[in-house]
């Protein structure tokens, strides 16, 4: 039987996935896509190290940059373009509130807000923490060993950060993303825990240690690393630190067909910002829910291949059999 081919339509997509992957920022390395070999992916389960936050909304990407003619003769005219200058924007709206959507949707530091020690003073960004417990050898990314005397500080259903005590130094910190710049040095033992992103749920707790719902991102942990209970999460307005993040979003056509739109190096642009989209055309209930919304400047990075300058790489997976 004959192969059928079909001219291609333009690509119909409902909506658009969202892909996030921590840039190192000490090295300035972006985490990059591979379309010739990664585009088939499922939507689920994407490849490491990116990270899955779901649907998102009205998105809409915006070029910034800006052309320039060069002149030539008397009069003067056009001989050829320039690029003056050169930038994007992104914006959109995650349909659910985590940490990392939080933190990705606001321009500065994100904290943990670790679980207070026993009369401990009110802060704004939480008081003083409870005192960590340390992990034990044998930890996985999936299981956390301590002693049992240990254990019994946590409950299934309850969040946990782990990470390395602050001893004082500046720079980045936090594993495997960097969650904060510190110019000078603290004196907050726990800071690196209110920053990190190496948060996980817990789903069992035995005389052993703690099972966890999910992978710590930061995979098994370092010797020393120790734990905190998490109660909940904080961002504040203001500040000097930046989030920088590779993304990846992705449209998936109703032939089968993907269009790609990978940004190496996105940074946050907006202080945090909500918009409420009534759960009612007309709002009379009153009731709205309240969706997180991001915008962000994307930075360039030069291309190995022949050294261009570069803020975001589109790419287009056609149907099966569709004319190209």
């Amino acid at each position: 039987m004959a192969t059928t081919w079909y001219s291609a339509p333009a690509p119909v997509a409902r909506r658009v996935r969202g892909y996030f992957a921590p840039v190192n920022r000490t090295a300035q390395t972006p985490v990059l896509f591979d379309p010739s070999e990664q585009s088939g992916f499922s939507l689920e389960a994407p490849p490491a190290p990116w990270i899955n936050l779901g649907w998102i909304q009205e998105f809409t990407r915006k070029s910034g940059s800006k052309t320039a003619a060069v002149l030539t003769g008397i009069p003067a005219s056009t001989l050829e373009q320039v690029r003056e200058t050169l930038e994007a924007q992104v914006s959109f709206e995650f349909l659910s509130w985590t940490k990392l959507t939080m933190a990705l949707a606001t321009g500065s530091q994100h904290m943990n807000l670790l679980a207070p020690a026993s009369g401990a003073a009110p802060a704004a960004d939480g008081a003083q923490a409870a005192t960590a417990v340390t992990t034990l050898g044998g930890s996985t990314a999936t299981f956390v060993a301590l002693a049992s005397t240990d254990t019994a500080k946590f409950s299934a259903g309850s969040i946990i950060a782990l990470d390395a005590d602050y001893t004082g130094q500046t720079g980045f910190v936090g594993a495997p993303v960097s969650g904060a710049y510190v110019r000078q040095a603290l004196t907050d033992v726990d800071y690196i825990r209110r920053v990190t992103f190496n948060v996980a749920f817990v789903s069992q707790v035995s005389s052993a240690g703690l099972t966890l719902a999910g992978p710590l991102p930061g995979g098994a942990p370092a010797a020393g690393s120790k734990l905190q209970a998490v109660t909940g999460f904080v961002d504040r307005e203001g500040g000097s630190f930046y989030q920088e993040w590779s993304a990846l979003f992705v449209m998936q056509g109703s032939q089968g067909e993907r269009i790609f739109f990978h940004y190496p190096r996105l940074q946050t642009m907006a202080s945090a910002q909500e918009s409420a989209l009534p759960l009612d055309g007309k709002n009379k209930s009153g009731l709205s829910r309240v969706l997180l919304k991001g915008q962000f400047l994307a930075l360039p990075v030069t291309d190995p291949l022949d050294g261009e300058r570069i803020v975001c790489y589109r790419s287009f997976l056609p149907a099966a059999n569709t004319l190209v």
